[in-house]
């Protein structure tokens, strides 16, 4: 025999929450499934995954009397003390349902648990947010394993078919309608969409939380947007009206005379959805510098550049 820290052994602190267990368990398990390894490696995992279980057995379940010990004993092989010992053995560490089950066609009394809620995140472009979506969405949710109705235990020993987890993954595809006018950060809740129930139990909530997918077009700060717009020399000298692209559509901009690079204008209200309407809008101003002049449009800059600097403007430079 040797000493387990059941801790140590689902890296978690003696003062983790039951939440945090059974979500330190989930990653390890489906980490150290031997389906997942082949060769040495699988048998490796297969007693690594042994263990997982065992541990979780002792720290997850609320109503096991060895929950709050730091250590227990841990030992292969044969139990001396005949079928009682052996029953209370498995009773401490597994929960008196286990101890039961012995006597009940390998499972326990049915009773009828709710499914797991599940949370998930989402990303959602600006347009998006702003004007709503409907998105089919890939969702891989536990339920109890009905060869051993989550008992992880039947008679013959570990269950086969969900190979001692008690769960298996559930695997969909639905259909979720996003409204308009919901912000990043704030969650959408799907009834019946999470984890299958137990028994006669009702099934989880799906927990959608949304956030902004990466653009090349908006830069976000918070409910705020940002993005480029580019002008002309002579527009950005002597003003004009322009039509603008924005997220909720297409806006008439004015352009004020002796507008400079650099420069941010605020469109108020073009930006993201937050909890009380909406943010902003600043286009960044750019200036485009000509590339190919018309012969007229060169006599008018060299004009421009006379008067600015008193100068001639050297004709081969701009030819």
């Amino acid at each position: 025999m040797k000493y387990i820290d059941y801790y140590e052994t689902l890296r978690v602190s003696k003062t983790a929450s039951d939440k945090e267990i059974k979500q330190a368990y989930r990653k390890l398990a489906r980490q150290h499934h031997p389906d997942l390894h082949q060769g040495d490696a699988k048998n490796k995992a297969e007693e690594k995954f042994k263990l997982i279980n065992e541990a979780y057995e002792v720290l997850g379940d609320p109503f096991d009397q060895t929950a709050n010990h730091t250590y227990t004993y841990h030992t292969t092989g044969d139990f001396g003390g005949g079928s009682s010992a052996f029953s209370d053995f498995f009773a401490n560490i597994f929960g008196q349902d286990f101890s039961r089950s012995q006597y009940t066609g390998g499972r326990a009394a049915r009773t009828n648990i709710s499914g797991e809620d599940i949370d998930a995140e989402i990303s959602l472009t600006v347009e998006e947010f702003i004007h709503g979506v409907e998105k089919d969405i890939y969702l891989s949710a536990p339920q109890a394993c009905p060869a051993c109705q989550g008992q992880r235990f039947r008679q013959q020993g570990v269950c086969p078919a969900c190979r001692g987890a008690g769960v298996i993954e559930d695997t969909k595809t639905v259909k979720v309608k996003v409204p308009a006018g919901l912000y990043p950060g704030s969650s959408l809740r799907l009834k019946g969409l999470g984890g299958k129930g137990y028994g006669d139990g009702p099934a989880g909530n799906l927990l959608l939380h949304l956030k902004v997918a990466d653009s090349s077009t908006w830069q976000v700060n918070g409910s705020d947007l940002e993005t480029q717009l580019t002008i002309y020399p002579e527009q950005a000298v002597l003003g004009d009206s322009i039509k603008v692209p924005t997220p909720h559509g297409t806006v008439q901009l004015k352009i004020q005379p002796g507008t400079h690079a650099g420069q941010r204008l605020r469109l108020k209200n073009k930006g993201l959805p937050k909890k009380q309407g909406f943010g902003d809008l600043y286009l960044r101003i750019s200036i485009d510098i000509p590339q190919n002049l018309s012969p007229a449009a060169k006599d008018l800059y060299q004009q421009l550049y006379k008067i600015n600097t008193g100068k001639e403007t050297p004709e081969a430079k701009i030819a």
